[in-house]
């Protein structure tokens, strides 16, 4: 059965591969191969196989060299929108932080001039109180000099009547008119005096008026300023609000945090106070205080923000070559959790920190080639694996955007990256959490 099989096949090679010879000639002798249909067969599929193969590898490289050139092309894209943002973004802070300045300059020239109308006014309320008190004596001893005259006029009409004596009545005439001349030059003096206290109590009044008027004026100023420093603080805020958020980091916990470690020097603000009397703060000292506590807040959330990984481990054009999560291993081809982000770059791409903290490890470790480890506030540490060079030191204390590495393809690798990881609390997480949370902000 075996050899009528091997028969057919046989006859069937014959038809497309017929037996052929090779003859090579010398000056002697005349020497032939036989290529027979097997041998052709074998030697026809390995050309075959060699062509496939070169054709499958030249569009492997066409299209590796295709998608590359578009990477780079939206790396550089992506990077000038970044770049762009920035530069806007840094704008509106700086527009946002002079408007604050020339805002609170505002607020503290008002602050100056009603307290200068402050004192005019109860400088105005004491003097028309005074000059009220004045009338009030006047009116008195103008009364009591009217019942004098009264009573003089009466005591006159009955000397007239009971006197008969025509000397007595000569020398009563002759000295009532004098009386009489006396009191009415102290009326007239009297009376002129109060017409004075009464225009000066008038002019009290308006002047009164006219400061009341100041006041109303100088509130409303004042109301406009703490709306745009009102708007201001919650333009700032909010981002750095939503920044920490994004990224899952308890907000309140973290001022909470950096108040305690600011505690001394760089901490809260004291609250504004207008007056040492003991009296109920008034409503604009209330939205002052507000005010300048949302300052305090909006610092510790920038001493936070330094402090947290809020950046990208590098500034030149690189690519996304592997995220976090599970993923096929380059070298096994199993299936294996990723816990960090891989960068891909030229060799010696320079590499930084991405927050403020301390080296607690720089040198070879297995599996990540040259290793730096930064340990950052909030629990929270940054690695930098594959490095061809280490520039900081065990020890040492760096900040954001310091050069601390240059990129390689030391340990475990196929190629020159970056393998960046974010732990908190010793657990891994996707670094590009903090990445992407940053960018509407910084």
């Amino acid at each position: 059965m075996r050899t009528r099989l091997a028969i057919k096949f046989h006859g069937l090679l014959e038809r497309f591969f017929p037996e052929r010879r090779l003859f090579l000639k010398s000056d002697t002798d005349t020497r032939f191969i036989r290529l027979r249909p097997g041998s052709q067969l074998v030697a026809y599929a390995g050309a075959a196989g060699i062509v496939a193969w070169t054709i499958i590898a030249t569009a492997i490289l066409l299209m590796d060299s295709i998608g590359s050139g578009n990477f780079r092309e939206q790396a550089k894209r992506d990077q000038n929108t970044y770049q762009e943002r920035l530069n806007a973004l840094s704008g509106e802070r700086d527009e946002r932080a002079t408007e604050a300045l020339f805002a609170q300059q505002r607020f503290n020239a008002a602050l100056t001039q009603i307290s200068a109308m402050q004192s005019e006014l109860l400088t105005s309320e004491t003097r028309r109180r005074e000059l009220e008190t004045g009338i009030e004596v006047i009116q008195a001893t103008l009364r009591d000099t009217m019942k004098d005259r009264e009573a003089a006029r009466v005591a006159l009409a009955n000397l007239q009547e009971q006197t008969e004596d025509s000397d007595a009545i000569l020398a009563a005439a002759l000295v009532a008119p004098t009386s009489m001349a006396f009191m009415a030059d102290a009326l007239s003096d009297t009376a002129t005096e109060r017409d004075q206290i009464a225009a000066n109590a008038e002019a009290a009044l308006q002047q009164r008026a006219e400061l009341e008027h100041e006041i109303r004026l100088m509130n409303d100023q004042n109301d406009q300023i703490f709306r745009q420093l009102e708007e201001a603080m919650d333009i700032s805020v909010k981002p750095l609000d939503k920044m920490f958020r994004s990224a899952g980091m308890p907000t309140d916990q973290i001022i909470e945090q950096v108040r305690r470690g600011y505690s001394g020097q760089g901490g809260p603000l004291t609250p504004l106070s207008f007056s040492t009397r003991g009296e109920e703060p008034t409503p604009n000292e209330i939205r002052a205080n507000r005010l300048l506590n949302q300052m305090d807040i909006l610092n510790l959330y920038r001493i936070a923000a330094e402090k947290a990984p809020f950046a990208a481990p590098t500034r030149a054009v690189v690519r996304n070559s592997s995220g976090y999560g599970y993923r096929r291993d380059p070298k096994t081809g199993g299936r294996r959790m990723h816990n960090g982000q891989d960068f891909a770059g030229a060799p010696g791409t320079d590499i930084f920190s991405t927050a403020d903290g301390v080296v607690i490890y720089a040198g070879w470790q297995s599996g990540f080639g040259r290793l730096v480890k930064i340990q950052h506030a909030f629990g929270i540490q940054t690695l930098y694996a594959h490095n061809t060079n280490i520039r900081v030191t065990k020890g040492q204390r760096v900040s954001r955007g310091d050069h601390i590495a240059d990129m390689g393809s030391t340990g475990r690798s196929t190629g020159t990256h970056l393998h960046y990881e974010v732990r908190v609390n010793g657990k891994p997480v996707n670094p590009m959490i903090y990445i992407k949370a940053a960018r509407n902000v910084f």
